[in-house]
């Protein structure tokens, strides 16, 4: 065993009880770093996983983010002019050029597109009366920007296909309306149009707010219940790489003209949210590590301030201040690594018991108990945090112990 590591253990083992708090605090720190972080990414995880993967990353809408700037003030930018009073114009919504736009869009690589017609609708069953969000679809295109075969717990897809009119309803809108599979309910529109159509499928995604108010129909049929032949008002996309989803909404944005949102502008409150929580997740693990730092800090200045004659017969026998300051950093490292040790246990345990944790959640989203991401990495980065903080604590005492003058100790100044 190397001399420098004899001795920073035979002064950590004389000091046992502040060694054992100091590597507890380290332990601590590392533990709840590990079951905060994996409950904070979990959830974090599973809010991407079913509310952005289960919808397109970015959607093309028929309006724009600004109102188009009138003549006079094209004219008269710089001058005193106020233009007031203005009525929006009286004109046939939907993308102009839309399947020219889709067209552009299918030529695009690492992305696919899917037309859609979305408009409010009203769901009536006997006497009772629900109000939806009629989606028209082409299935085959839907498949591949959105999850809702996944979702479907009962029919399928193709079912849109096969019934004359048929309609996909969320597990909530059913539940309304007291239908199920195989009910004929009329659907009515703003313009008065009204429908017949059979409910051949029924999903649920486990978002609240697309199973209580979504259902999905036939382009065509959209497009007829709405009195809107030919017009698509929402462009679908799916991207491979869903982190550029901000990026090429920009570029898109400013070519076509339309508003065109990401999946990050669409869940920009929720996505503050976990910055916020990560901000206290990391403030929480930091102030339990500084704690454990203090308590390494102490128990080295005070093996420095009791053993300093050692350190005078150490630096006489030829140690040099690196040797001495070596010492007491292998202390701390020591500390540190045992407590990560101690805490990847403690850690594992907590992550295990929020997992056997169980309870109904009914909100925004449905699920039981926590969501919970499993990773090495926590571990790691808990490591490596809790024994660099280790390491320099014991480094401030290192430097006063390697500074210190042999004569001056042995002569009791």
């Amino acid at each position: 065993m190397p001399l420098e590591l004899d001795i920073a253990l035979s002064h950590l083992l004389r000091r046992r009880r502040q060694t054992a708090i100091s590597v507890l605090g380290v332990a601590l720190g590392v533990g709840f770093f590990i079951g905060i972080a994996s409950m904070m990414q979990g959830f974090q995880r599973y809010f991407i996983e079913k509310v952005i993967d289960v919808q397109p990353h970015i959607i093309v809408k028929d309006e724009f983010r600004a109102p188009a700037l009138q003549p006079a003030l094209l004219a008269y930018g710089e001058g005193a002019v106020e233009v007031f009073g203005l009525k929006p114009r009286d004109e046939v919504r939907g993308i102009r050029g839309g399947r020219a736009i889709l067209a552009s869009l299918r030529e695009m690589p690492g992305l696919r597109v899917a037309p859609t017609h979305t408009a409010q609708a009203l769901l009536r069953y006997g006497v009772k009366d629900v109000s939806v969000t009629v989606n028209g679809i082409e299935p085959a295109l839907e498949r591949r920007v959105t999850n809702l075969e996944k979702a479907l717990i009962r029919g399928a897809l193709d079912d849109l296909y096969t019934a004359g009119n048929g309609v996909i309803l969320g597990i909530g809108v059913a539940q309304k309306a007291g239908v199920t599979v195989g009910d004929t309910l009329s659907v009515i529109s703003p313009q008065g149009v009204v429908l017949k159509m059979k409910v051949v499928g029924i999903f649920s995604s486990g978002i609240v707010s697309m199973d209580n108010f979504e259902a999905y129909v036939l382009l065509k049929k959209a497009q007829i219940l709405h009195n809107q032949p030919n017009v698509i008002n929402r462009i679908r996309i799916r991207l491979d790489d869903i982190e550029q989803a901000e990026t090429f909404a920009r570029r898109l944005e400013s070519r076509f003209g339309y508003r065109t949102e990401s999946w990050q502008e669409a869940s920009r409150n929720v996505l503050g949210i976990f910055v916020i929580q990560n901000g206290i997740m990391y403030s929480t693990v930091g102030a339990i590590l500084i704690v454990a730092c203090f308590g390494i800090f102490n128990v080295i200045s005070t093996v420095v301030f009791e053993k300093a004659r050692d350190i005078a017969i150490l630096k006489s026998m030829g140690f040099a201040e690196a040797d001495i300051r070596r010492v007491f950093i292998i202390e701390g490292l020591i500390a540190g690594l045992v407590g990560s040790v101690f805490g990847w246990l403690l850690g594992y345990a907590i992550v295990e018991f929020l997992a056997s944790l169980r309870f109904p959640i009914e909100g925004f989203v449905r699920g039981e108990g926590f969501f919970l991401y499993r990773t090495s990495w926590h571990y790691a980065i808990g490591a490596a945090v809790a024994t660099a903080s280790a390491v320099f604590a014991a480094w401030l005492p290192a430097r006063r112990a390697a500074r210190l003058n042999p004569v001056d100790i042995v002569r009791g100044l």
